[in-house]
């Protein structure tokens, strides 16, 4: 389905956020580049797929019922075998029939693992006043505890996205730090473009929240994506 399809049918469904697997198959389509993942719906398939991925692999619970899934027992890291994987995400189906017993099972997402690399932030949302508005930042104690972010109004430039990156107080982590190697900036600035157009385009959606993005030298990997519908009369 296209991102339009899989809009009409959350709402149509009375949902007010996509789920994961939609989520990152909406961002893919406007352009960022994801961790490979895909839906399973038994943990035999769950294991083909990650066999097809390729591993170390995560599986994570898909439910609409469902925020947090660390804390219903509904993500396991670190799968190396299709054998683990099927073991995997049977676990995870049996944690969550115990901890969230009411909660609608959508399936299991298996998602290849990202390498390590500089997590950063990036979102979105419709302001009443201002309407699309995107935002960057870097990703743990920066954008939670030091508010480190920088935003822009959309629709925005390829040079606006670069802007943003230098604005952060914390932008220098960005040119490598402590051996660390510098970020591919145009990877990410094409990732924000693809939120602000989403925002543009998508009169429904409320908020996006890619977190985290990671940055490595030649690439910036989505590997978790939330996007918050509203409903829009048109």
């Amino acid at each position: 389905m296209n991102p339009r399809e899989i809009i009409e049918k959350a709402l149509r469904e009375g949902r007010r956020k996509l789920l994961e697997h939609e989520a990152l198959h909406v961002v893919k389509h406007y352009g960022a580049e994801i961790a490979e993942a895909d839906i399973a719906y038994t943990p035999e398939e769950a294991g083909e797929i990650a066999e097809k991925i390729g591993f170390p692999v995560v599986l994570k619970i898909v439910s609409p019922d469902i925020s947090h899934k660390s804390d219903v027992g509904g993500v396991i890291v670190g799968v190396k075998t299709k054998e683990e994987a099927v073991e995997a995400a049977k676990k995870i189906l049996e944690n969550v029939s115990k901890k969230a017993p009411n909660a609608r099972i959508s399936g299991i997402l298996v998602q290849k693992m990202a390498p390590k690399g500089l997590e950063v932030i990036i979102g979105g949302l419709r302001d009443n006043i201002f309407g699309p508005v995107v935002m960057f930042g870097l990703g743990g104690i920066f954008v939670e505890v030091l508010k480190d972010v920088s935003f822009r109004i959309a629709p925005i430039t390829i040079n606006d996205a670069l802007e943003m990156m230098s604005e952060i107080k914390s932008a220098k982590l960005l040119e490598g730090y402590r051996g660390q190697p510098p970020v591919n900036k145009e990877a990410l600035a094409k990732t924000i473009i693809a939120v602000a157009k989403l925002l543009e385009e998508n009169p429904e959606i409320d908020s996006i929240d890619l977190n985290p993005v990671i940055a490595y030298p030649d690439r910036a990997l989505v590997v978790d994506a939330r996007i918050i519908l509203r409903q829009y009369e048109k």
